[in-house]
């Protein structure tokens, strides 16, 4: 049943563009010049000449440059669930962080060393970079981590005696 709907409007199709011109089915506010036409049956036949996945990124980045995101830009303020409180709530959900920062703001002097072993423990770095980080407080030692490695480092850094901020 479906493929014969589905062949039936494929044929009308077919008639369709192939009785009429394409440059007289096209939706423009003046007669599309001919290069106007070359031009968008190129555009047309590349587009079809393209893999699935290209055709999948040529739309994410098609959305991107128009500026829309995945649902459109008319769904950017729907919210699910309750009535909202107004606008301050909107504000305060669109402002929840995703990615955090670790600082460490100060530390005890007789730490020193212990927080220097922790940070070479969640970095890459070596002991006399480690100790130059460490000095320069305050200063960011991890950047973009989500919540839960923020506070599982942040954490370990106050058990030795910092006092660490997550920006």
């Amino acid at each position: 049943m479906v493929t014969s709907i589905a062949s039936k409007t494929l044929s009308r199709l077919f008639l369709f563009t192939h009785k009429t011109p394409l440059a007289q089915t096209l939706c423009t506010l003046t007669k599309p010049s001919e290069a106007q036409t070359q031009k968008l049956e190129r555009i047309a036949d590349e587009l079809l000449s393209l893999s699935k996945l290209e055709k999948y990124d040529y739309n994410i980045l098609l959305r991107h440059k128009m500026g829309l995101n995945r649902y459109g830009p008319a769904a950017v303020g729907l919210q699910s669930g309750a009535v909202s409180s107004g606008p301050a709530t909107e504000v305060q959900e669109a402002t929840e962080k995703l990615v955090f920062d670790v600082k460490i703001e100060k530390f005890d002097t007789s730490s020193k060393i212990k927080i220097i072993k922790e940070v070479r423990s969640f970095t890459d770095l070596g002991l006399k970079d480690a100790k130059a980080l460490v000095e320069k407080v305050p200063v960011v030692v991890k950047k973009g981590l989500t919540k839960a490695e923020a506070e599982a480092i942040s954490e370990k850094l106050k058990a030795v005696g910092a006092t660490v901020v997550l920006e």
